[in-house]
């Protein structure tokens, strides 16, 4: 009885813990599909509407040279959350600028947290609770113990570049 138990409630955390990734829902407030909640890079690259901006304004962008040779000093253990709409006109044009900066330097992917919201900027299951996201896309840099360092909203101050490096400067 205790080992069925156990196993009951192994199986329940991991259906709570498990989030369908790439999930797609019809949003009523824009009245289309998007996608909601963990993405992956791959999942949002391939979203028909997100893909066919993503793909040409990846490829136009170039990141400041001198900017990217500071911030690969700086640029280490940090974790990265990515929150967006696949609806909104500045997710289309920033992500993918952003994601071109983070492969500019080498980046890792596995550092990189990626929620998409609806259009009332709302994911499910409470995971973008205490994220206080007012506008999208909100670029969340914290530190390696998980402590905000800074975040870029909605459209960066200078160059997504610039702004990051603002951000790691004050913690440096």
């Amino acid at each position: 009885m205790k080992i069925l138990f156990s196993l009951t409630l192994i199986v329940l955390a991991m259906n709570v813990s498990a989030q369908e990734m790439n999930k797609k829902i019809h949003d009523q407030s824009h009245n289309k599909d998007i996608l909601i909640n963990a993405c992956t890079r791959e999942g949002i690259v391939n979203f028909p509407e997100f893909k066919e901006m993503y793909d040409p304004i990846y490829a136009a962008y170039t990141p400041d040279a001198a900017t990217l040779i500071e911030l690969k000093k700086l640029l280490k253990k940090e974790k990265i959350k990515i929150v967006f709409g696949t609806w909104c006109g500045d997710s289309k044009v920033n992500v993918p600028n952003f994601f071109k900066v983070l492969d500019a330097l080498h980046f890792k992917e596995k550092n990189v947290d990626i929620i998409a919201v609806d259009g009332t900027k709302k994911a499910e299951n409470g995971i973008i609770d205490g994220l206080n996201i007012q506008r999208v896309p909100t670029f969340i840099i914290y530190d390696k113990k998980g402590i905000e360092l800074g975040r870029i909203v909605e459209s960066p101050k200078t160059t997504l570049e610039g702004d990051l490096l603002a951000i790691l400067k004050k913690k440096a």
